[in-house]
């Protein structure tokens, strides 16, 4: 079995200029925009991914989102296919009173082409908080930006572009393409969508979705649940993952062949049960109520200090005395919000389940018949 790290190993001496960027470079590429170049850059400066990757070895505090990036980072500054990439507009925010977390690089490949990567969700609770606000608002912060941050990168630099991302990335690529303004459409030639959520029906709707969801292509994996959130309508490509459930929205899951994912016909019934799941629950419970509900939930979160998922996670039994404290004190009406959104959600679960038990029961009494 083949991942991006092997494909590199592959196709890592052959230069953009004798053979175009693939499917899997765009899921590189993706992946590029989460590397840690926050102290790499200086000023406006445009960097190779190479000499990105030198200053970044002599940071004394190599942190990464990814343990799996400190592979990939000195792979794909090391090979002739990624090293003089050139590295453009390295933006990152996390703004706490904004609940907004964005990220974004633009990276130079031949012939002018730009490909703008938007980085998914890392591992602060703003960006958590960002990707739940999405379940009851159809233009978050990030979103804006995004559509902001892509139309800057057109004016200020010539040539065709791709826009790409993974995770809430895909997400922020879509939208930016939707939102962006007609010359900027123009020069659009792809949309890489990895296995990012989709959009509430008033963006669906929108003359701008409709122009450019031809331009998308989506890659899911096949227990998918990232990736079918919220509504889509372009078509899908299922890619094979070696992780399993949720754990395959990891891209280094991901397996290639050549330059191609290796594919399978449909979406898992785990996929299909959850999305429906999700689904359901997303009709039964109002906006309103969605948006209360995570306000509540975060309001308990932040009673921890926590700023990251691994400070939640660094002393459970503290975190959570401190999380039981914090739900004790709340008021009533705000416990009472907590259960019956929580009830409605088991309640939509065990009928999906049983539901789907049903059917499985029907189609092997047919069989046996």
């Amino acid at each position: 079995m083949a991942n991006i790290l092997d494909y590199l190993t592959w196709r890592g001496d052959i230069p953009f200029s004798q053979v175009p960027l693939n499917e899997i470079d765009s899921l590189i590429l993706s992946r590029i925009s989460y590397f840690p170049f926050d102290n790499l850059f200086q000023g406006e400066e445009k960097i190779t991914i190479e000499k990105a990757y030198k200053r970044f070895k002599k940071e004394k505090d190599k942190t990464v989102l990814q343990i799996d990036d400190l592979e990939l980072f000195p792979a794909v500054a090391g090979c002739a296919r990624y090293k003089d990439l050139v590295l453009l507009d390295y933006i990152n925010k996390i703004e706490q009173k904004e609940e907004k977390q964005f990220s974004a690089i633009a990276i130079c490949l031949p012939n002018n082409l730009l490909y703008v990567s938007f980085r998914g969700t890392d591992n602060t609770l703003i960006g958590w908080k960002e990707d739940f606000n999405m379940s009851f608002s159809s233009h978050v912060p990030s979103q804006k930006d995004s559509k902001v941050y892509l139309d800057d990168i057109a004016n200020k630099y010539e040539g065709d572009i791709i826009v790409g991302g993974h995770s809430k990335g895909g997400n922020l690529a879509v939208y930016a393409a939707i939102f962006c303004n007609d010359e900027t459409k123009k020069r659009i030639k792809v949309i890489y969508n990895e296995d990012g959520p989709g959009f509430d029906e008033d963006i669906i709707q929108t003359d701008g979705y409709q122009k450019i969801i031809k331009k998308v292509h989506t890659y899911i994996p096949q227990s998918s649940v990232i990736g079918r959130l919220l509504n889509h309508q372009e078509s899908y490509t299922v890619v094979q993952s070696t992780a399993n459930g949720i754990m395959q929205h990891d891209l280094y899951s991901w397996q290639v062949l050549g330059s191609k994912f290796i594919c399978v016909e449909e979406v898992t019934n785990g996929s299909l049960l959850v999305d429906k799941t999700i689904k359901d629950w997303v009709r039964e419970v109002s906006p309103k109520q969605r948006a209360q509900f995570i306000e509540v939930l975060f309001d308990i979160l932040n009673c921890t200090e926590a700023t990251t998922l691994e400070d939640l996670s660094t002393k459970k039994i503290a975190t959570a005395r401190l999380l039981v404290k914090r739900y004790q004190c709340i008021e009533d009406e705000n416990k009472e919000l907590i259960s019956k959104t929580m009830h409605a959600l088991l309640g939509i679960i065990k009928n999906n389940v049983m539901g789907n038990i049903s059917q499985k029961n029907a189609k092997k009494s047919r069989r046996l018949k």
